[in-house]
C-alpha cells in the first residue's frame, strides 16, 4: 500500500533551502504519482523551463515558446502533513473492519502518527 497518494498534502523535506533559492519546506499537493519511478508531482515544488518549438494549431494560432512546469521529484524527499498540526509526519497503517451489506472485511487504513518536532 502507498504512502502517498494523489491529493495528499505533502511537504518536501529534502534539497537546497528557499533561502538558497531551492523548495526544501514548501508544502503543496500531490498531482500525480509515478509509481514505477518512485517519483511525485507536487503543485508548486520544482519548476523546470520547457522550451517547446513554434507550431500552429488547427485554428492557426501560435505555439510554442518557454513554458514552465513542475518536474517529478522522488518520494522520499517528500513527507506527509499531518493535517492537525501541519507539520510533516510519517505514515501508519492500521486494520478495521468495516461491515457492508451484512459482510465483515478486514481493511487496512492509512494514518498520520503523531508528529514531534519540525523535520
Amino acid at each position: 500500500m502507498a504512502n502517498i497518494k494523489k491529493g495528499d498534502l505533502v511537504q518536501v523535506i529534502s534539497g537546497r533551502s528557499q533561502a538558497r533559492g531551492g523548495d526544501r519546506g514548501k508544502q503543496g499537493e500531490v498531482i500525480e504519482v509515478l509509481v514505477a519511478e518512485n517519483r511525485v508531482v507536487v503543485q508548486g515544488v520544482n519548476f523546470v523551463t520547457k522550451h517547446v518549438r513554434v507550431g500552429q494549431t488547427q485554428r492557426g494560432s501560435k505555439t510554442g515558446g518557454i513554458e514552465t512546469h513542475e518536474a517529478p521529484i522522488h518520494v522520499s524527499n517528500v513527507a506527509l502533513v499531518d493535517p492537525d498540526t501541519k507539520k510533516p509526519t510519517r505514515v501508519g497503517f492500521r486494520e478495521e473492519q468495516v461491515t457492508k451489506d451484512g459482510v465483515t472485511k478486514t481493511v487496512r487504513v492509512r494514518y498520520a502518527k503523531k508528529s514531534g518536532k519540525d523535520i
